[in-house]
């Protein structure tokens, strides 16, 4: 058996179909209004979405949670000990423009709402960015994005303390207005249930490297969702993207993409053509989608950007 059909092996895949009958009984708990408000630019989350892919994923979650919480308990039973329940840490990858930031607070929504895990953050890797000035000195403006752009001892650092149950622990906060981390301004995780980290390169692996003592951020996580789909598909999701801020967050005068806001649409489709070649598109190739049979749980979306598929690892 082949490498590729060894790792596909490891994975029980569904249909839509047979996915959203997994929903059992799990109540829909989300409004019209409320999707709408979670609904990432050009994503298509409708409420036929939600109730056959993300509800029956919510229910899984919420399984997996609560062994979990039931396991912790023995081990601190056995320890002797009464400290305060770490929470389950799920990370969630994908590409740039795949939706998965939508994955993220449709699902950080869904599970807020579930009695045994009400409190749910959601952190973006993006605060772990380097600052600007910093990727400048080091030359790696143009590959913001790719691993060697993020502060991932800082990333790590702040996961370990997550699980370890510190009270509170601080986060970098990054403004995608203005491209840049904004200096002094923290997100504050005090031990919620759950943390949802997302961002394009969480399920890296350790390299064939002598220092086996390396931590990378996958090593935190309980549960790991990836969000996939066809090179061409996201390429064209992305550059759909590119033209709607252009059209909005652009025009705003204190945007760092504030120059490209009088690009006519040639000139708007050449530009992001452009930027997926040089950036997004190698860093998906030889970062971000190999990655991918890490995950716990794979989420594939076709052209009109519904899952069409997802495959769970077997247990």
């Amino acid at each position: 058996m082949s490498i590729a059909a060894t790792a596909l092996s490891r994975f029980l895949t569904f249909d839509r179909a047979a996915w959203a009958h997994l929903r059992d009984s799990t109540p829909l708990t989300l409004s019209e209004a409320d999707i709408t408000a979670l609904r990432g630019l050009n994503d298509a989350l409708s409420m036929d979405e939600v109730v056959q892919i993300y509800l029956p994923l919510s229910r899984l979650l919420n399984l997996y949670v609560g062994a979990s919480q039931g396991l912790y308990r023995t081990t601190q039973t056995f320890l002797g000990n009464d400290g305060e329940q770490v929470p389950f840490i799920i990370g969630l990858a994908g590409s740039v423009a795949v939706g998965k930031s939508t994955t993220a607070r449709i699902m950080q929504a869904l599970l807020s709402r579930w009695p045994n895990h009400p409190s749910v953050d959601l952190v973006t890797t993006d605060g772990f960015l380097f600052p600007n000035a910093v990727l400048e000195s080091r030359g790696l403006m143009k590959r913001k994005g790719f691993p060697e752009s993020y502060d991932r001892a800082r990333l790590v650092r702040f996961l370990a303390d997550v699980k370890a149950g510190v009270p509170e622990v601080h986060a970098p906060v990054y403004s995608h207005q203005r491209y840049d981390i904004v200096p002094g301004q923290v997100q504050t995780v005090q031990q919620p249930d759950i943390v949802i980290v997302e961002g394009l390169n969480v399920l890296q692996a350790p390299p064939h490297q002598r220092d086996t003592d390396q931590l990378f951020a996958s090593d935190f996580f309980d549960f790991s969702i990836y969000v996939d789909a066809d090179e061409r598909d996201i390429e064209q999701w992305y550059v759909a993207r590119f033209l709607r801020l252009v059209e909005t967050v652009f025009q705003d005068p204190d945007s760092y993409f504030h120059r490209y806001a009088s690009l006519d649409d040639r000139q708007a489709r050449e530009t992001a053509a452009r930027i997926w070649t040089e950036i997004n598109e190698p860093n998906l190739r030889e970062n971000i989608e190999p990655t991918r049979m890490r995950a716990h749980l794979i989420l594939t979306k076709g052209a009109r950007h519904l899952v069409e598929q997802v495959q769970l690892r077997r247990v």
